[in-house]
């Protein structure tokens, strides 16, 4: 979802290859023969979920994996995607659920090629990714367990990557203007258009100026770090570790989607997953204490990054929304899927704001300060 230049957040061409054609990508650069695939959701790229036919060359174990076809604009920007491969590599080494690159027939862990789509013939980067299992936390019912689990997730893939990921192309992760990027909530003035008259918008323009004057001048308190940025409830896969309906137990199994990787800050990432946790619950004021407390179990926040944690919540819905609505009008086929995070994501926003700033933080902090002295029994 790159735009380095922060005037055309979705200035791209999504890829619009059919089935057939994918297949025959796979064979011609990876030498595989699919013999079974299915297009996957996606935002601003295309994926599939092909199975190959094994053949006696084959050396990898696993026999399902996801073509990914970058958008034109990113695929613009090679490094950009090889140290998000190679960082998805690190993490899975380092006993991540990630999914690793099955090389092309020359060695290599992408390929550019061309593509027929809407736009006339534009350059795509190509990945066969390693097929996770699992299920979308988009689709269970949260509970305490997981959302502490997913907290302590976040704050240890982004410690692993700002201590040991060394690559030489990681100055790419400089994404000055990406829209995505937490720090460029300002950015979002430039398509707030988008949302019409839709009666929310005046609160959307209300996060963007509090976030003006309370959070940017905070920047230079933050912890820096490496950021996934967009731990989703779509990018976060699940299997059950118990038998019991009534309290079900999960544990993560895989994490998709590294293409919002970008420098940012430790609190960012907290941030992000409380939203999109929210936006699954159906106590979504609640979900912010679980996921704080796994995070701080691996790293805790300091003061001044605590106290920008609700506007940086308030930011991350306000990104959503209005990029989310940007992004329909110049595809209205894939309205379903951008919209997917609005059909609830304005209720936790005004919700947030309804009870307001501090009872939230008084919630989250009460709840997360229970993990480390639960009263007694």
């Amino acid at each position: 979802m790159s735009s380095d230049n922060g005037c055309q957040p979705q200035a791209l061409t999504k890829p619009a290859l059919g089935e057939t054609e994918a297949a025959e990508l796979v064979d011609r650069v990876f030498g595989l023969k699919v013999s079974w695939i299915r297009p996957l959701p996606s935002y601003d790229d295309q994926n599939f979920h092909v199975r190959v036919s094994r053949n006696k060359d084959a050396v990898q174990d696993a026999e399902e994996y996801v073509l990914k076809i970058t958008n034109s604009e990113d695929s613009q920007e090679p490094d950009l995607i090889e140290v998000q491969t190679q960082a998805m590599m690190f993490l899975s080494t380092e006993g991540f659920p990630a999914a690793t690159p099955y090389l092309t027939k020359n060695g290599n862990i992408m390929s550019l090629e061309s593509g027929d789509c809407r736009s006339g013939n534009k350059k795509f980067i190509i990945r066969l990714l390693t097929y996770l299992p699992g299920t979308p936390v988009a689709k269970i019912a949260t509970n305490a367990e997981i959302l502490y689990e997913i907290g302590k997730l976040a704050a240890s893939l982004d410690k692993a990557l700002a201590e040991k990921f060394h690559h030489p192309s990681a100055k790419s992760l400089h994404r000055g203007q990406f829209i995505w990027n937490l720090a460029n909530v300002p950015l979002l003035d430039q398509y707030i258009y988008a949302l019409g008259q839709n009666k929310y918008r005046p609160l959307v323009e209300q996060v963007i100026e509090q976030f003006k004057g309370k959070v940017i001048p905070k920047l230079s308190s933050f912890r820096a770090c490496i950021n996934h940025g967009d731990l989703n409830d779509h990018n976060i896969l699940v299997d059950s570790c118990s038998d019991s309906l009534e309290n079900p137990r999960y544990r993560v199994s895989g994490i998709l989607d590294f293409s919002d990787m970008s420098y940012g800050y430790y609190v960012f990432e907290v941030a992000i997953v409380i939203m999109y946790m929210m936006v699954e619950s159906s106590d979504p004021l609640c979900v912010g204490g679980h996921v704080l407390a796994g995070f701080e179990s691996i790293v805790p926040l300091t003061v001044e990054e605590r106290g920008a944690l609700f506007l940086l919540v308030s930011g991350r819905f306000a990104q959503s929304l209005v990029i989310a609505a940007h992004t329909a009008l110049q595809y209205p086929e894939n309205r379903e899927y951008l919209m997917i995070t609005a059909k609830n994501g304005w209720k936790c926003l005004m919700a947030m704001f309804e009870v307001g700033q501090a009872a939230v933080e008084e919630m989250w902090f009460k709840t997360a300060r229970a993990y480390v002295d639960p009263l007694p029994a």
